[in-house]
């Protein structure tokens, strides 16, 4: 299936995998490529020569295109932007507003702006700025989350902008894609589905504890600090949430909350790390190759739309 994402991004399927620190590292990020989606670094726990060397291990992986997710708050972002034109990257996305310096210095550098965006305004301001796509994300998906649902954001948002947009959160398997679809999307992105894949570096607790989960295994906090972040309840977020409503300040959430996801991801602590994951972990029951994933979601979306086409 061909897309105007497809064709301007150069893969097969519109099928791109959401950045996520301590997790899209190089093998998860070539996988998903290899199987004809995006696979996307999660560039912002990088500094420049962390981020070259990234790029570098997923062009020894994969000769197939991927991007790079950065933070446009980082102290060194200039040179971060210099490091993705000379590393002839072809896309970046980025998920704390948008920037236009950032896409001023990016476009005459060859390197495509795809905003991970929260609000239809903002979609609409990142179309403005010569923003080459937009990533509109609904708040049931894992990580830094709005406040808009993904099923009244894509619809609004497709009304307010003519640049490719991608729908992202909530989705897991073909039907969720086939509802973007029907929305208005020209792709979707995942991300909490690509952490229980074979090749996501997710410790295997991490993984365990995603499967056993139910959607209404997750809650948001970080609401007092401005970054709301959707994560599985444990010990740690049930703290945090506790901490935010007896009054603490801002930068004593911000202390506790420093290296959780880091603790989780990496070294598998489901108690007091942070994994942060959206409401479709309870469509999560196994742990396929990203081909075997991709494959499944583009059998289960032309199921899906056959069975539409027969209620006409």
């Amino acid at each position: 299936m061909k897309t105007r994402v497809c064709e301007i991004l150069g893969i097969e399927y519109p099928i791109l995998q959401g950045a996520m620190a301590w997790v899209s590292f190089a093998p998860l990020v070539a996988a998903v490529s290899n199987a004809g989606g995006l696979g996307i670094i999660g560039g912002t726990i990088f500094m420049p020569d962390q981020m070259r060397a990234e790029i570098r291990k997923v062009r020894e992986l994969t000769d197939q295109p991927f991007g790079v997710n950065i933070i446009s708050l980082h102290p060194m972002i200039q040179e971060i932007l210099e490091l993705l034109i000379e590393e002839k990257v072809l896309v970046a996305t980025y998920g704390t507003g948008n920037p236009k310096k950032i896409i001023d210095r990016l476009k005459p550098g060859g390197v495509m702006s795809f905003p991970v965006v929260p609000t239809i305004s903002a979609a609409a301001r990142a179309e403005k700025d010569g923003a080459d796509g937009v990533i509109v994300s609904g708040l049931e998906g894992g990580g830094h989350v709005g406040l808009m649902s993904t099923m009244a954001l894509i619809p609004q948002a497709r009304d307010q902008v003519k640049i490719p947009l991608v729908a992202a959160g909530g989705i897991a398997d073909g039907r969720g894609m086939a509802a973007a679809f029907a929305l208005g999307a020209e792709a979707i992105q995942m991300g909490t589905r690509f952490i229980v894949t074979k090749e996501s570096p997710a410790h295997p607790k991490i993984k365990e504890q995603i499967i056993a989960s139910k959607a209404e295994d997750t809650l948001v906090t970080g609401n007092i600090t401005g970054l709301p972040v959707r994560c599985l309840r444990n010990p740690m977020s049930e703290k945090f949430t506790e901490m935010e409503c007896s009054g603490k300040s801002k930068m004593e959430m911000a202390l506790f909350g420093s290296g959780k996801m880091q603790l989780a991801f990496v070294q598998g602590d489901a108690e007091n790390g942070s994994i942060m994951a959206g409401q479709i972990a309870g469509l999560i029951r196994d742990e396929p190759s990203c081909a075997e994933l991709i494959q499944r979601m583009l059998k289960e979306f032309k199921e899906t739309v056959q069975t539409l086409q027969s209620l006409l």
